[in-house]
C-alpha cells in the first residue's frame, strides 16, 4: 500500500492541528476564528473517512488517531471557547462557573470511547455525534459575541451555559438515534429523513443570511436544529410505539 495508507491519517492530523489552532484563537478572544477552525476540523474529519474508503486504506491506528483528534477539536476546543467566553463577563458569572464547560471535553472522550466499541453505529449514530456537539457549543459563544443584548440577557448568568453543557454532554452518551450524512444512494426512500432535514435547513439558513444574521448564528441554528430534529423524531417514535 506504501504511501497511500498514510494519506487518511495525514488528513486526520490536519483535523487535530485545526482543533489546536482553535484553542489558541479562543485564548486570543478571537471566537469567530476559533469557530472557523473547528468547522475546518469537521471538514477534515469528514474527509479522512472519505479518503480511507476511496483508497481502501483502513487501519486500527487510524481509528484511534481519529478519536484522539476529535477529542481535541470537538471536545477540548469548544469547552475552552465557552470557558473563555464566560471568563469575559465582569459581572453576573461566578469565576468557578467558567470551568463548568470543561465537562464537555470529558464527555466527548467518553462518547468517542463508547463509539469505538459500539458496532451498532456503522451507518447512523446512537447519541449526539461529537462534531455536532462541538460546533453547537462553539457557535453559541461566537454568535452571542456579536449580540451584546442577547449575551447580557440570556448568557451572563450562572445557569444558561452550564445547562447547555449538561444537555450536550447527556446527549452525547445517550441512546437517542441520530442520522449521519453518509449517503449510500441518492434515492429519496433511502434518505427521506436526511433530505427532509436539508430541504428545511438550507432555505432557513438562506433566509437568516438574507436577514443579515451573523454567520456564526447560522452555524448555531443548523446544529441546534439537528439536535432538536433528532430528539423530536425519537420522542415521536417512542410515543407511536406505545
Amino acid at each position: 500500500m506504501g504511501l497511500r495508507k498514510h494519506i487518511p491519517n495525514t488528513v486526520t492530523c490536519l483535523n487535530l492541528i485545526s482543533g489546536a489552532v482553535a484553542v489558541i484563537m479562543a485564548f486570543q478572544d478571537r471566537l469567530d476564528a476559533a469557530l472557523g477552525f473547528i468547522i475546518l476540523a469537521a471538514a477534515f474529519d469528514f474527509l479522512d473517512g472519505l479518503t480511507a474508503r476511496a483508497l481502501n486504506a483502513y487501519s486500527e491506528i487510524g481509528k484511534e488517531l481519529d478519536s484522539l483528534s476529535d477529542t481535541v477539536s470537538f471536545g477540548l476546543a469548544p469547552s475552552l471557547i465557552l470557558y473563555n467566553y464566560l471568563d469575559g463577563f465582569t459581572t453576573g458569572v461566578h469565576p468557578y462557573v467558567c470551568y463548568f464547560p470543561l465537562i464537555l471535553a470529558a464527555f466527548t472522550a467518553v462518547r468517542l470511547a463508547k463509539f469505538n466499541i459500539d458496532t451498532r453505529q456503522s451507518e447512523n449514530f446512537l447519541g449526539l455525534p461529537v462534531p455536532a456537539s462541538g460546533l453547537c457549543a462553539a457557535s453559541l459563544a461566537a454568535f452571542a459575541g456579536h449580540y451584546e443584548h442577547i449575551a447580557n440577557t440570556f448568557l451572563a448568568n450562572n445557569l444558561t451555559i452550564p445547562i447547555v453543557t449538561i444537555i450536550l454532554s447527556a446527549l452525547m452518551v445517550s441512546e437517542i438515534p441520530m442520522f449521519s450524512m453518509k449517503l449510500k444512494s441518492m434515492k429519496w426512500k433511502d434518505n427521506a429523513g436526511r433530505f427532509t432535514f436539508l430541504c428545511i435547513t438550507i432555505p432557513a439558513a438562506a433566509a437568516l443570511l438574507i436577514l443579515k444574521i451573523h454567520w456564526t448564528g447560522i452555524v448555531f441554528f443548523i446544529f441546534a436544529f439537528y439536535i432538536i430534529w433528532n430528539a423530536s423524531a425519537a420522542l415521536f417514535r417512542k410515543l407511536s410505539d406505545k
